[in-house]
């Protein structure tokens, strides 16, 4: 099972100082955030893609090549990739170039992104989100699999014996997981092609998320690529942490009431009752964190956002420090026991390539 970190790069007033960081000192943290993650022994650093403010990282390709150069080990991924107003030719091109440049340390989650004015800014409706969603995806699986592409659909100009450059690394693309907050179509999509599910488990209940990964599951086992048990899911979710419950409730407190997502609605009590959100001590963290195999079962990848509404880059840093050396151990181990052997890990560029390797000579016999 992968652990580790995601980012949706706000940048945000500290509530305690008044200050806010300027553009560049919010990417150079981000930058070092990743490096941090690899370092207190994480599997995963994922970046989000925004195009509006206080957010920004609109180019996670290029984030992303940076945090490569300075890593050796890291899953490098999205917690959203905009299928709905990328072009899908330009997705191709540019997560095929990381995937050589990372020596295949990528994989990345589509999403439809929940800010409407972005649609309009890259030319599309708002109101075709699912359909350009479901679009640009096929177009997107073709171009990796298939050299010379000729296509034509609702939402683009036609292709016509068309090669995306450069090809993905051996011949394998990087794996894709489907992301979304609340549409069954998205994990139907994921279930069809047998790729990835992550319920991003951070602003809704836990029945919420449990609907649309059960759809998925079943979905998945429907179309044939294996048991529900053995589908490929991914969980969002938040922490801070303080050495008791009432120091890390005390410190995140400003930070939660001034954040640009979630403050200024529910108290952080009623966040925390009613979300994945979690706030205490590592027991407590590591407590709730074990809930979500009873909840969702199984599964193969475990994100958690450290970062945002403005809490500094010193805090963030003990923050990761916290999670690599009291958390994730336990929760390694705790998660393991009683795994089902047949229940697979998550996929890498490794893993990938065996199964390929396996499904060739299968052919060949």
């Amino acid at each position: 099972m992968q652990f580790g970190i995601f980012s949706v790069g706000d940048v945000t007033a500290d509530p305690n100082t008044g200050r806010t960081p300027t553009e560049y000192e919010r990417i150079k943290a981000i930058t070092q955030i990743a490096v941090k993650a690899e370092e207190v022994g994480l599997d995963v650093f994922a970046i989000g893609e925004h195009h509006n403010p206080p957010f920004i990282p609109s180019s996670p390709t290029t984030l992303l090549a940076h945090v490569a150069a300075r890593t050796s080990r890291l899953v490098l991924s999205t917690s959203t990739t905009l299928i709905t107003t990328n072009d899908p030719v330009k997705i191709a091109e540019d997560y095929a170039m990381l995937q050589h440049l990372a020596d295949g340390r990528v994989d990345l989650m589509m999403g439809r992104g929940n800010t409407g004015p972005v649609y309009p800014w890259f030319g599309q409706d708002i109101r075709q989100g699912i359909p350009l969603a479901i679009e640009n995806y096929a177009l997107l699986h073709k171009l990796w699999r298939e050299d010379v592409v000729d296509w034509k659909g609702r939402f683009r100009t036609p292709l016509q014996g068309f090669t995306s450059t450069p090809r993905p690394l051996d011949g394998v693309p990087p794996f894709v997981w489907h992301g979304s907050i609340r549409s069954p179509e998205i994990a139907e999509q994921a279930a069809y092609y047998g790729d990835g599910f992550f319920a991003n488990n951070i602003f809704w209940p836990k029945e919420h998320f449990q609907r649309l990964i059960s759809l998925y599951r079943d979905r998945f086992e429907h179309y044939g690529h294996g048991t529900r048990e053995q589908a490929i899911v991914g969980l969002g979710g938040q922490v801070h942490v303080g050495a008791r419950s009432q120091d890390a409730i005390a410190e995140f407190r400003p930070y939660f009431d001034n954040h640009p997502v979630m403050g200024h609605g529910p108290s952080l009590e009623e966040y925390m009752a009613e979300t994945p959100l979690t706030v205490g001590s590592p027991q407590e963290v590591i407590d709730k964190a074990l809930t979500f195999r009873d909840s969702f079962g199984d599964y193969q990848r475990q994100l958690f956002i450290v970062d945002g509404g403005g809490l500094p880059l010193p805090k963030v840093m003990e923050q990761l420090e916290i999670l690599g050396e009291r958390i994730v151990p336990v929760l390694r181990e705790e998660f393991a026991i009683g795994r089902p052997a047949n229940v697979p890990g998550a996929p890498t560029h490794a893993s990938l390539l065996g199964n390929k390797g396996l499904a060739i000579g299968a052919q060949q016999q």
